[in-house]
């Protein structure tokens, strides 16, 4: 089983350069843009086998458009490479619809404290505009080497409430994750009113958790950015028996299942490699998985499994491939 994907056609409108980041806008080719919620991403088919995820970093309220910001990544899979080199004002390009794994909490009424480091700033971005119709409390910090969001946010009604971590500045202190949490904790009178969000290198976003649970937050007040799946590391290896096929082939403990089952002569399709998309996912038949993506609900975690970064808790995985 794959999952397919309705393409939405748009039209590239406004385009900006800063430095490695191109930030531009999409216009429909026809009708409306489905609305969207701070925290979403979207898909962007860049080729028949390219796509990629990117975080809509605009504001959630203005339906007309959605704002990208995406950093070209020599060292990446080519994705951040096609997308500079497509992105044109008034070229067409077919996107998916918004979806969303790192939302905020609706529920709280408290302070929100936003950690962006890099371009992982995109999503909280937008989480500054919601919260600011809101009428919530929250401070962004935007933690970077190469500051090219800094003028765009200068730009934004809650500039105010944006503290800017430039490390391009020899001068400048690192940012200090407990430091920022301790006093908002102190604005707040404790910390139950505090609400964490982080998105970024995984370092930054592990020393934020760390510190936020160090002063009494509960992990329920703490979120991050599921935008890649667990590494495939860490474990041993196993076997998997594609039914259809009847090909069984033993999956090593650094591989991904995609690649061992491409070995064997059983072709996935895949295109984010990261547990994002949902390309990959399959029908589980027989054995445990463990689950390592961000696109399968429990629900569907019972009975499915995303090829590219999942693994086994069972000797054998049996899959409807």
């Amino acid at each position: 089983m794959t999952t397919s994907r309705a393409r939405i056609e748009t039209v590239i409108d406004t385009v900006e350069q800063r430095g490695d980041v191109l930030i531009f806008d999409l216009l429909p080719q026809a009708g409306t843009l489905p609305p969207w919620q701070a925290g979403a991403h979207i898909d962007l088919f860049l080729d028949d086998d390219l796509v990629r995820q990117y975080s809509l970093c605009g504001d959630p309220a203005d339906r007309a458009r959605y704002r990208l910001g995406v950093l070209l990544e020599p060292q990446g899979r080519g994705g951040s490479r096609a997308v500079h080199d497509r992105v044109r004002p008034g070229a067409t390009l077919a996107i998916g619809a918004p979806r969303n794994l790192f939302p905020l909490d609706t529920g709280h009424r408290g302070e929100a404290l936003l950690v962006g480091g890099g371009i992982g700033v995109t999503p909280l971005i937008a989480m500054a505009h919601t919260l600011t119709h809101a009428n919530q409390r929250f401070t962004l910090h935007y933690v970077t080497r190469d500051p090219v969001f800094t003028p765009l946010l200068a730009r934004e009604g809650f500039a105010a409430q944006v503290q800017i971590h430039d490390r391009s500045q020899p001068d400048t202190p690192r940012f200090d994750p407990h430091a920022a949490i301790a006093a908002a904790i102190a604005r707040n009178g404790g910390a139950s009113e505090l609400c964490v969000y982080s998105c970024g290198p995984v370092g930054l976003m592990d020393a934020v958790a760390e510190a936020a649970l160090a002063l009494g937050l509960t992990p329920e007040q703490i979120h991050r950015e599921a935008f890649s799946a667990l590494p495939v590391e860490n474990g041993g290896s196993f076997e998997v028996l594609a039914a259809k096929s009847g090909v069984r082939v033993t999956v090593a403990a650094d591989e991904p299942i995609t690649a061992a089952l491409a070995r064997a002569g059983v072709r996935v399709r895949v295109n984010c490699e990261q547990g994002i998309c949902g390309t990959c996912v399959a029908t589980v038949l027989e054995g445990e998985p463990e689950h390592r993506d961000e696109y399968l609900t429990e629900d569907e975690r019972t009975d499915q499994i995303a090829l590219c970064c999942s693994r086994a808790l069972s000797p054998l995985l049996v899959v409807d491939l």
